[in-house]
This record gives structure tokens, C-alpha cells and sequence, in this order.
């Protein structure tokens, strides 16, 4: 009996080649360094253009050039330095407690799950209280001198950087682990030669990615009690209307924030070479 021959489907055209869409691949670093440069100038272009418009009063929109003279004569007087220098000292103080208790923590719940059942519900609960909430009781606890600042940093950073750390935990190949074992290694050393090298770039990423919840947070408590700082330096310029000063402390604050970026990516770059072979 013979039958019918079966049409293949159409065959569908293939993807055009493409350089700009192509997903989960690199692009040439001309583009990168044309986008990325693009990236800063556009939005820098449209804040000249509409301050020089005339459609916002220059005291609701200053232009570049006022923000720049602004930022010089805070830096002439000294005020730049002095805030820059105890905001950062604040947030250092704060982050750097926060790391230092996270990553011990962080490390111990991914690989114990008792400690993870001990732990992750009550940080769980802490990471959804927003940490400005818990100025007052800051400031009723340890007072208006440094310590409720780095505590503030403490509390708003420490929850998410240990639940990271826990979750590269987790992602570990059990046959590292199985292997260690297999050849006579001890917890300790699963735990201190293994487990922490192989997710260090993640604590790194993790501190990263939640340096810039610091920043915020410093702003936050030298709003509320500071004597010196960038977040006191932008009230102050609030409460005397100058835009100016505010736009300047602003992009002070966005340079550092970026630089600091730059510096742990340099970093994980620098000691995490195995992890982008």
C-alpha cells in the first residue's frame, strides 16, 4: 500500500546577525565605551539644556556651571573634605561591622541547616523592617554621638548581605564538598578551604551591591542628628534654598558610590582570577 509522502515544515529564516541584541554575549569594547560614555552624557546633556531653557527657574534647576561654582566654593571653604570625610567614616564603620558579623553567619547558615533554621526567620523578620524606623530608638539607646549612625548602617546592611552569602552557599557542587571528604578532609577544612574560597567573589559581589544601601543610609541619620556630613550639608542647603549645594553634595555622593563600585570590581578582578576563566 503506499502512502502519501509527508512535507517537511518549512524551514524558518535565521536570526539576522546581530552585534547590539545579542543575548548573554559580550559586544566589542568600542561599543561598550561608546554606550557607556552615552550613558552620561545624554542625561547630563538634557539637565544643561532644560536649566538653560528658561522653563525652570534656575533656584528650582540650577545649570552645570552653577553646581560646579557651588562645589568649588564648598571645597574652598573646607566643608567638602570635612563632610566627605565623616560620612565616610560612618559608613566604613558601619559596613565594615556588618560584614564582619554577615560573612561568619552567612557562611554557617549555608552550610548548616540547623543554623539556617535557627537564624533565617528572625533575619528574615529584621529584613523587612525598614532600618530609618529604628533611628528613634537609636538615638534613645546611644544617644546623638556617632554610635547611632553606625548602628543605623549596621541594621540596614547586615540582614542582606548575610542572607547573600548564605544563598552562594547553597549553590556550592556537592561533589567539592563529597570530594574533600572522599580524601580526608575535615568540616573545618570544607568550611574554611573549600566553602569560603569558592563563593569569595559572591561576598564580594554581595558587598558591592549593598554598599550603595550605606550611602543611603548615612544621608538618613545625618539628616536626623549630625553636626558635619554629606547628608547634613544637603539640609543645611535645603533649609537656605540653595539647589546649588544640594545638586553638588548629590553628585559627590554619586562619584563616590561609583568609585567605590569600580574598586570591588577591580578587587574580585584582582584575587578571584579562577572565577572568570
Amino acid at each position: 500500500m503506499l502512502t502519501a509522502p509527508v512535507d517537511s515544515p518549512p524551514a524558518r529564516p535565521s536570526l539576522p546577525p546581530t552585534v547590539f541584541w545579542r543575548i548573554a554575549e559580550g559586544i566589542p569594547r568600542p561599543l561598550a565605551l561608546l554606550l557607556m560614555g552615552l550613558s552620561v552624557l545624554v542625561p547630563f546633556s538634557l539637565w544643561w539644556g532644560l536649566s538653560v531653557s528658561g522653563w525652570v527657574p534656575p533656584r528650582f534647576l540650577p545649570s552645570p556651571p552653577l553646581v560646579w561654582a557651588a562645589l568649588m566654593r564648598l571645597w574652598r571653604e573646607g566643608l567638602l573634605w570635612n563632610d566627605t570625610l565623616a560620612s565616610f567614616g560612618r559608613v566604613s564603620s558601619g559596613f565594615l561591622l556588618a560584614a564582619v558579623v554577615a560573612t561568619p553567619l552567612g557562611i554557617a547558615m549555608g552550610a548548616f541547616a540547623s543554623i539556617r533554621a535557627l537564624i533565617e526567620p528572625i533575619s528574615g523578620i529584621f529584613r523587612y523592617m525598614p532600618a530609618p524606623a529604628f533611628t528613634p530608638l537609636l538615638i534613645i539607646y546611644l544617644g546623638l554621638d556617632e554610635a547611632p549612625k553606625i548602628g543605623l548602617i549596621f541594621i540596614g546592611t547586615v540582614f542582606f548581605n548575610m542572607l547573600m552569602i548564605m544563598d552562594a552557599v547553597k549553590f556550592i557542587p556537592k561533589e567539592l564538598i563529597e570530594a574533600t571528604y572522599t580524601l580526608g578532609g575535615r568540616r573545618w577544612q570544607v568550611l574554611l578551604q573549600v566553602i569560603t574560597p569558592y563563593i569569595t567573589p559572591n561576598i564580594l559581589d554581595a558587598f558591592r551591591i549593598n554598599m550603595a544601601a550605606s550611602w543611603n543610609l548615612v544621608v538618613v541619620a545625618e539628616l536626623v542628628a549630625a553636626n558635619e556630613g554629606l547628608g547634613k550639608r544637603i539640609q543645611l542647603a535645603q533649609r537656605f534654598f540653595r539647589t546649588e549645594e544640594i545638586f553638588a553634595c548629590l553628585i559627590v555622593l554619586g562619584l563616590i558610590g561609583f568609585l567605590l563600585d569600580l574598586l570591588l570590581r577591580r578587587l574580585v578582578r584582582l584575587t578571584c582570577r579562577w572565577a572568570f576563566l
